[in-house]
């Protein structure tokens, strides 16, 4: 038996183009749509609607909002080295935000038992004040902000899975204890951050929860560290809702990363946030589409968590072995040290 899924997908996000090396590039979302194709007879589709400046100052500088919008007048340029902007990108990019924030307060109320957002350009790079690697709006950011001003939640899980580590995010939330942001990634990469030692400041001490993962690593490790590292983390913290970062490029044959994940390995993922969200926030998840780079990644990776989403129950993930001297042990075991004293049944299998 199946259940349905809130999927927002729109031609308008490939609006957003730029040179046609560039690896951010509208050919992505086709790669999600030939995913979805087969499944759409399940999916409910939600229309998106852009974000208005309200939403975007929760996250975001007034000077940022207004060099993104001058940045369409001057089109084509580039806002950084790597992130390109074009005549439409201001509006694709409000859009993108708009959605996220549409599709994340229909799960919080209810409306939807889950949701996945194919939206570009991507958003956890951005900082308040800054578009950076492909970013131009903090889409999860500005999703969380909008749960807590307009739907009252207390407490949201931002658990990033994208290749690289979502600095932008990280630094929206880092002190702050209402949101428990976990992120894994390989490192050392761009863009430099995300370091076991980086647990947030202040009130937010402890509510940053990083897994920095040296090259090479795959489904053992990556599956390892959500079941041993995610999931107390999350059992202790309890959050109303859950909203992934759900970036594609730690699949193993994205062009611009190094990591092994396979598509059994985001199915996975996806069976162990599920069951996360079943049992702690009535089912409450939220993926929003981050990077992802190989369309054969993309495929592959939305087909097995678009999957796992549909299934009526998540299935059980046998949780790997970590023994001594494995990278996955080591992993761990790292984490234990900087965050053991405050979730104490990391590790545990």
């Amino acid at each position: 038996m199946q259940r349905s899924l809130s999927v927002v997908e729109d031609p308008r996000f490939r609006d957003h183009a730029g040179p046609s090396d560039h690896p951010e590039r509208p050919a992505r979302l086709a790669a999600v749509s030939r995913a979805l194709a087969p499944r759409r007879d399940r999916l409910e589709s939600v229309p998106p609607r852009p974000a208005g400046d309200e939403e975007l100052l929760r996250v975001h500088t007034r000077d940022h909002l207004a060099l993104v919008a001058e940045s369409a007048r001057r089109a084509p340029c580039r806002l950084d080295p790597d992130t390109y902007a074009c005549a439409e990108s201001h509006a694709v990019a409000r859009l993108a935000a708009g959605a996220s924030v549409d599709l994340a307060r229909r799960v919080a109320r209810g409306e939807s038992p889950a949701g996945f957002a194919a939206v570009r350009p991507p958003g956890h790079h951005a900082e308040a004040g800054r578009a950076m690697g492909f970013c131009l709006f903090n889409n999860v950011a500005i999703a969380a902000r909008a749960l807590q001003a307009e739907e009252g939640l207390e407490r949201i899980l931002i658990l990033d899975w994208d290749v690289h580590h979502g600095n932008g995010t990280q630094h929206s939330f880092e002190d702050d204890a209402s949101i428990l942001y976990a992120s894994t990634h390989q490192f050392p990469y761009y863009p430099g951050t995300g370091d076991f030692g980086e647990v947030g400041r202040g009130d937010g001490e402890g509510a940053t929860l990083n897994v920095p993962m040296p090259p090479g690593c795959g489904d053992t490790e990556w599956v390892g560290v959500l079941q041993r590292v995610l999931v107390p983390a999350a059992r202790a913290f309890r959050p109303e809702l859950i909203l992934v970062s759900c970036g594609f490029d730690a699949h193993r044959d994205d062009p611009l990363a190094s990591l092994d994940v396979s598509g059994a390995g985001f199915a996975a993922a996806a069976h162990i946030v599920r069951a996360l969200a079943d049992d702690l926030c009535g089912g409450r998840l939220v993926l929003l589409l981050e990077g992802g780079y190989a369309e054969s990644g993309l495929e592959d990776g939305t087909a097995a968590v678009v999957d796992a989403l549909l299934e009526e129950t998540p299935a059980t993930v046998p949780v790997p072995e970590a023994p001594p001297g494995s990278t996955l042990r080591g992993l761990v075991q790292r984490v234990a040290a900087v965050h053991g004293e405050r979730i104490p049944a990391i590790g545990a299998p």
